[in-house]
């Protein structure tokens, strides 16, 4: 157990880097190993969770090095050159990476072990086995399809026309990574459209990928199956899910001014910043460009400004889903009520996070009101009490969203256990200290 203790903070101000976008590095990693020729990553995030799926890639015979300036180069095998694992593959605490490695290992005639830690244990699976069964892996798994786990690829995998029952951007993205084995085109069907980090790195490295937006607000994805991937170079944008953790501290602490750089801009994944703006942040995107097929832009956030409550869609949820958490502390200080819809998949993320922060909250003093996929936080216009000691439940947003909190509540606010940050940002307290914020570790004792 790591405990952090997180109090008011003065105005916090600086320039930062956002550490790297954690779904395109765990997907740079894996493309780079299916693709003939050296892949060069820039910017790859560090992160426990990155990590692990590097040490997957290298066990399935792809060479994975770091040089000395950080940049990572992967020597892939060729598209259907996999080698079966001679251990058992462990991804921590990644959903991501186990997710979308049962679909790399699922279109090769060999036999994978899946582990992960207590939380990623309990996360369901069977949302991914079953269409990767549908096109020939075979799996033994817990109840539920619960990991650990076994997967036996199919030597000659069937493409499927598949419509996913939710919309789920890990399950698409293992179904297509299985699909770059078959024969002919394999379709995937969204209900409303998820992050798209899959389809645009499957083109920068040379599949054929097509996207149709259809009437009823769906989006089918088909890839041509059989490509010969060829090495790219990659350079990964700035994570908005870590940016968010900076950006709301900014917003709330008054009299901040902080420039987060290099933040990945792609439509499907900033809802929570066009949320923000709705609510009356006052943000200013600069510097737009493109990069690896990903738009970027700076942030620059300035605090102090009332944040109002407003009602966020379901429809939303896709674009943000990561963002909840921290999007709660945001409302928890702003005037009104702001009401979050659509919620249900955070009952299975790293933990139940719909109801960690409902507890947390109510716990720091904020009213909420807690449905099955909803939650409504009733903002007093002022920053709450605090004084809790946080549960984070092995789950890095919710250690780091309640830290955030603890910068403006009247007093300090204790996460329980810290150490699951490192899986996803493992720079965050240097980070966030560095602009100004007051973050220990341990429990520090109240001020007199």
């Amino acid at each position: 157990m790591q405990p952090l203790t997180s109090r008011r903070a003065d105005a916090l101000s600086g320039s930062v880097t956002a550490p790297g976008d954690k779904s395109i590095s765990h997907r740079a990693l894996m493309l780079g190993g299916l693709a003939i020729g050296e892949t060069t990553i820039y910017g790859l995030l560090e992160g426990e969770d990155v990590l692990n799926t590097g040490k997957a890639m290298q066990a399935f015979g792809a060479s994975v090095r770091r040089d000395e300036d950080g940049v990572w180069h992967v020597q892939g095998v060729g598209v259907g050159g996999l080698a079966e694992p001679a251990d058992m593959l462990d991804l921590g605490n990644s959903g991501t990476g186990a997710r979308l490695l049962m679909g790399l290992a699922a279109g090769h005639p060999i036999t994978t072990f899946f582990t992960g830690d207590a939380s990623l244990r309990r996360r369901p699976m069977a949302r991914v086995t079953n269409p990767l069964a549908e096109m020939g892996a075979r799996f033994v798994a817990r109840e539920g399809g619960r990991l650990p786990l076994a997967v036996t690829g199919s030597a000659t995998p069937m493409p499927i026309d598949y419509t996913l029952p939710v919309a789920s951007a890990q399950v698409k993205s293992a179904i297509l990574l299985a699909a770059l084995t078959a024969p002919g085109e394999t379709t995937v069907v969204e209900p409303q459209p998820t992050r798209d980090h899959s389809e645009r790195m499957l083109t920068h490295f040379g599949a054929t990928v097509r996207v149709e937006d259809r009437a009823d607000g769906s989006r089918a994805v088909t890839l041509v199956g059989q490509p010969e991937l060829v090495a790219a170079v990659v350079r990964v944008p700035g994570d908005p899910s870590s940016a968010a953790f900076p950006t709301v501290a900014a917003l709330l602490v008054p009299g901040s001014d902080v420039t987060i750089r290099n933040v990945g801009a792609n439509p499907l994944r900033f809802g929570l910043f066009e949320t923000l703006l709705e609510m009356g942040a006052d943000i200013t995107l600069e510097n737009r460009r493109e990069e690896a097929g990903e738009p970027v832009v700076d942030l620059r956030v300035r605090g102090g400004k009332p944040l109002k409550g407003i009602t966020v869609p379901a429809g939303r949820s896709p674009s943000m889903i990561d963002e909840y958490p921290v999007l709660a502390m945001a409302a928890a200080c702003a005037e009104g009520t702001t009401i979050l819809e659509g919620l249900a998949e955070l009952r299975v993320k790293e933990s139940d996070r719909l109801g960690a922060v409902a507890r947390g909250l109510a716990a720091c003093g904020v009213a909420v009101d807690e449905g099955a996929d909803r939650l409504v936080v009733h903002g007093a216009g002022c920053p709450p009490v605090g004084g809790a000691v946080i549960a984070s439940g092995l789950d890095h947003r919710i250690a780091m969203a309640f830290a955030v909190l603890g910068m403006v509540s009247d007093k300090p606010i204790v996460i329980d256990d810290a150490e699951p940050i490192a899986t996803s940002f493992p720079s965050f307290v240097a980070m966030m200290n560095g602009l100004g914020a007051h973050i220990v570790e341990g429990i520090e004792e109240e001020e007199a």
